[in-house]
């Protein structure tokens, strides 16, 4: 007589990451979107906004979500596991330290707070939890072309890194864009890019503006150009052009011992070296449809880090990241009104 083969013990399906969402402006919508139809493993469970109306809105799209008054309530909610937060930036600083406080992971949108004593603050209040727990929505590090040209650069292919060149322009800046939005909405990023690819930080910065548009409202210098010197001596060179009248581009440029390599032509990765060159050509509206598949790629890498409990995602933006951006927005502005370069200074990184 045999024995009855039993069948292999049933496990429970994981659960999805819940998910709570302050603030569903522009921004914040996509994120509902995003999280409730293209992201595995998440769902939507609790939405805040100012209006209650635009909250209500988002909800609607997101199934079994719920509406609650204020940030606080989503944070605090025991149906939400995580917290995304879409919300303006000068709500960032609080928001992000009373998620730290309820020890639940976070992606915020950038700015991590509006000046970097501020961002500063978060950096330490996370150190002190003893847990990562900050995500910062730069995407562009989870950007096809942009994650190929960080991995050539890290295999030694590029050799060393002596320049990067850095394009970021718009079709039409919004009404009243002005000269510090330029540094804090637009160059911002590249500023973060720094950091990604060349993994040290920025001692200096020297802005230069000359002839404007005459697309460009009176007062703002655009086109305008931003230099970088990191600690090592690379420098980096930042192009903003906010109303081209065309499109939505940004290019970025490695150029090292070996060879240079360029992203964001819409023609896949361009590469030229002694042995030759090889290429892999629309213009997006606005960064949205440009950058879906980066933010998509970033929010459920966030998402699978929450599930695992590492929280952050390899190649996400850190609280650290955060700060070291806020200090050289400062730098940049103040560069505005003055000739020459101006110093970065960071304060200490907790170890």
């Amino acid at each position: 007589m045999t024995d009855t083969p039993t069948a292999p013990p049933q496990t429970a399906p994981p659960e999805d990451v819940r998910i709570g969402v302050i603030g569903v402006g522009k921004m914040g919508a996509d994120h509902v979107e995003r999280i409730s139809r293209r992201t595995k493993g998440a769902r939507v469970s609790v939405i805040s906004d100012y209006l209650r109306e635009t909250a209500e809105k988002a909800s609607a799209t997101a199934p079994g979500s719920r509406v609650v008054a204020t940030p606080e309530e989503v944070i605090a909610a025991d149906d939400v596991d995580a917290v995304l937060i879409a919300s303006p930036g000068q709500f960032h600083r609080e928001q992000v330290l009373a998620a730290i406080e309820a020890g639940k992971p976070v992606l915020c949108e950038k700015p991590l707070a509006m000046n970097p004593q501020d961002a500063y603050d978060v950096v330490r209040a996370e150190h002190a939890s003893g847990r990562t727990f900050v995500s910062l929505g730069f995407m562009r590090r989870f950007d096809a072309g942009y994650v190929e040209l960080k991995d050539a650069l890290e295999s030694g292919e590029l050799g060393t890194p002596l320049l990067l060149n850095c394009k970021h322009r718009n079709a039409e800046a919004p009404p009243g864009f002005d000269n510090t939005m330029m540094v804090y909405d637009s160059a911002v990023h590249e500023i973060d890019a720094i950091s990604y690819f060349l993994q040290e930080p920025v001692v200096s910065v020297q802005t230069i503006a000359a002839r404007s548009t005459e697309n460009a409202p009176e007062g703002l210098s655009d086109p305008m150009l931003l230099l970088f010197r990191t600690a090592s001596g690379t420098l980096v060179t930042d192009e903003l052009y906010v109303n081209t009248k065309s499109g939505y581009e940004v290019r970025t440029e490695l150029v090292g011992s070996l060879g240079s390599a360029t992203v964001g032509l819409e023609v896949g990765r361009v590469t030229t070296q002694l042995a030759g060159g090889r290429w892999g050509g629309s213009v997006a509206p606005d960064f949205r449809p440009r950058f879906i598949d980066a933010y998509d790629a970033q929010v459920q890498a966030w998402v699978t880090a929450v599930a695992d409990g590492s929280n952050v995602a390899p190649r996400s933006a850190t609280a650290w990241d955060g700060y070291a951006a806020a200090a050289v927005c400062e730098a940049a502005e103040q560069a505005l009104s003055v000739d020459g370069a101006v110093e970065v200074t960071l304060q200490e990184r907790p170890v």
